[in-house]
Order: C-alpha cells, then sequence, then structure tokens
C-alpha cells in the first residue's frame, strides 16, 4: 500500500498503512480524526483550532510503527 495523505486546515496526516501494526492509539486518542467507519477514515480537518493540531500532532507522535506523519504546512511570508 503506498502512503497516502490526508489534508487538513492547520496540518496533514499521511499514512502506510503497509507499516500499520494496528495498535490503535490514534483512534483511541483521537476518534474524531481517525474513525476506521468512515471513508475516509483519516479526517485531520477536525483540527480547526491550534489547540486541536497539537493534540492531533501528539496523538501521531504516539503511532508505535511510523504509519502516521504529520506533515506541516509551509508557512508562507
Amino acid at each position: 500500500m503506498a502512503r497516502k495523505t490526508y489534508f487538513g486546515p492547520i496540518v496533514d496526516v499521511s499514512f502506510d498503512g503497509a507499516v500499520c501494526q494496528h495498535a490503535a492509539e490514534c483512534v483511541h486518542g483521537m476518534p474524531s480524526v481517525f474513525d476506521t467507519g468512515r471513508k475516509p477514515w483519516i479526517d485531520p480537518g477536525i483540527a480547526t483550532s491550534d489547540a486541536a493540531a497539537d493534540e492531533l500532532r501528539a496523538v501521531v507522535g504516539r503511532c508505535p510503527s511510523g504509519a502516521l506523519v504529520i506533515v506541516e504546512h509551509e508557512v508562507v511570508r
């Protein structure tokens, strides 16, 4: 499976299903973003505030396999 990126207003989330160990850290950590009953199952669009984006970064950081990665938006100057 190829890595896929899901786009949000503050940060994006990249996922590689071939690497995923199905530990469910993401689903338990932030079920509003990671919902396996929804298509697409990752919706970083839920994280619309800096606090929510920080929480999303923390949850993705707990992914034991590295299947999830935060993709920061480039800062335009």
